[in-house]
């Protein structure tokens, strides 16, 4: 994005500029933002078997962690038990493992759900880790109107920047709706969805791109919901959004500003809908993993700090903080600490929680903030001239678009038109060996004898019961989060359920 090396007052929109908690909510959707609270800290973790990430949990938890955030392996984010020959060598390698209601039990334990918001990336098989959370938590005698959190449950963006899907596009957006309609009703304090632009971004976008992809997604699931038959006002009020904080700072702030602004018009131009609360983009932000160098480790600090600034200047709803050490492996316990200790810095010490949209009628964040909503909803325009988003995630649109924009970026760093400190220059210094989180080999053999085991002692009857009743829904086309539900109190394994579903909607291959 083009940007000028002076702003004055002329640069300011002619749109006057609305007070925090007023449409379109640029300066914020709470009149009060951070100076009653401050944003939810989430830190991002799992890895190895469910007790070590249960370990990690409560350790972040009793170090001031206000939300949970739970990553999960690849297996189980591909729809694999940990015992599949495919899952051979990931088995809790960049998340926790869960394959069954005993893992998730294991890593949710002495944790009080009722007490605490907690987050689940997961997309393709995002219904069976929900199910498996509403299942633990009614064992422990949670009502399940009393849970609060978000899973991510946004499939468009895997097939568009990530890759972590399982089924075509239509019944993956079916299984995205079924979850908005299931939660309506039972669970609804629960946020059904995070409208991710992160991954988008990771995979190389630009601002503006993460912007347009990321809201275009979030108007193709309301267009889902409301063929569904469900209203405006039953499902956006608990619509949520993820974003990245890359590096540049007064863009980053404007990115959020404009996302706001731009969501907020178009639910109401095209929807006119009841409740306020439709309007607002509530979201969580997370510091860019893509930005941090292996070298030099010490510099990501500096980094992380900078995109959590900037983050919480521009309003986030939550904030997860990159460790020092991810471009190398997981994060150690004492550099995720580092991390958390971030954000309670800049929450407690800085005084910028004090005032609400503290840069507010800056030249510059205002102009930009104009500048980056104009440019994003042009974009969105020609994805909907070209036939919508899945017509072109078919044509590899936004995926060519953000090939191109990674390409250009890192031609701009060997070249050295764009300076990263630490890599392409002020090198000295970078072999200091670091640390680094590593999972012993035994953490899969010891979840597989475990699965074998939870398999081994489970009622047959019961289990092909249940698979038939989900085989069933999903041939009759019905809502499949009940049948879920009841399998995984049946004892059915998350593979097994993907597998069920497997046979009535095959596995998308692009």
């Amino acid at each position: 994005m083009k940007k000028k090396h002076l702003y004055t007052a002329s640069d300011l929109p002619q749109e006057p500029l609305n007070e925090p908690g007023q449409f379109p909510f640029t300066r914020g959707i709470h009149p009060s933002m951070y100076t009653q609270k401050v944003w939810t800290m989430r830190q991002y973790a799992g890895f190895g078997d469910a007790a070590s990430s249960n370990a990690r949990y409560r350790y972040l938890l009793s170090q001031g962690i206000t939300g949970l955030s739970i990553a999960f392996d690849l297996p189980t984010q591909m729809g694999y038990d940990s015992d599949h020959e495919l899952a051979q060598g990931e088995v809790g390698r960049v998340g926790v493992a869960i394959s069954s209601l005993e893992d998730m039990e294991i890593v949710l334990h002495k944790i009080q759900l009722d007490q605490v918001s907690t987050s689940m990336t997961i997309n393709a098989t995002a219904g069976i880790l929900l199910a498996f959370y509403l299942a633990v938590a009614e064992k422990n005698g949670v009502e399940k109107t009393k849970l609060r959190g978000t899973i991510q449950n946004d499939i468009l963006k895997e097939y568009i920047a990530r890759g972590t899907y399982i089924f075509p596009p239509k019944p993956s957006l079916k299984l995205t709706t079924d979850i908005f309609e299931f939660c309506k009703t039972h669970v609804p304090e629960w946020n059904t969805i995070s409208i991710s632009g992160y991954h988008i971004r990771e995979a190389g976008s630009t601002a503006i791109q993460e912007i347009a992809f990321t809201l275009a997604d979030g108007l193709t699931y309301v267009e889902a919901a409301l063929n569904r038959g469900l209203s405006i006002d039953e499902f956006a009020p608990r619509l949520s959004f993820f974003f990245n904080v890359h590096n540049d700072f007064i863009e980053e702030i404007s990115k959020f500003r404009a996302a706001r602004k731009l969501w907020a018009k178009l639910i109401k131009e095209r929807y006119q809908p009841k409740n306020p609360k439709s309007l607002l983009l509530r979201f969580h932000a997370q510091t860019a993993g893509s930005t941090l160098i292996p070298v030099q480790v010490d510099t990501n600090v500096v980094r992380v700090t900078l995109q959590c600034l900037a983050a919480a200047l521009g309003g986030a709803q939550s904030i997860h903080t990159n460790s020092r050490d991810e471009a190398l492996g997981l994060p150690t316990e004492e550099a995720a600490t580092l991390a958390l200790r971030t954000q309670q810095v800049i929450a407690m010490e800085s005084g910028i929680s004090q005032i609400v949209d503290p840069f507010g009628g800056s030249y510059a964040i205002e102009s930009l903030t104009e500048q980056l909503e104009k440019e994003a909803s042009q974009l969105i325009d020609k994805i909907e001239s070209k036939g919508g988003v899945t017509t072109c995630i078919e044509q590899q649109f936004q995926q060519n678009l953000i090939q191109q924009a990674a390409y250009d970026y890192q031609m701009d760093i060997e070249n050295k038109k764009r300076i990263v400190v630490g890599l392409n220059s002020f090198t000295e210094g970078s072999t200091t060996p670091t640390p680094i989180l590593k999972i012993d080999p035994k953490v899969e053999k010891e979840q597989k004898v475990r699965l074998t085991k939870f398999k081994q002692n489970r009622c047959s009857k019961a289990v092909n019961d249940a698979r038939q009743t989900i085989l069933k829904a999903a041939k009759e086309d019905l809502n499949l989060m009940p049948a879920i539900f009841a399998a995984v109190k049946s004892s059915v394994t998350l593979g097994e359920i993907v597998h069920t579903l497997e046979s009535v909607y095959g596995r998308y291959r692009p």
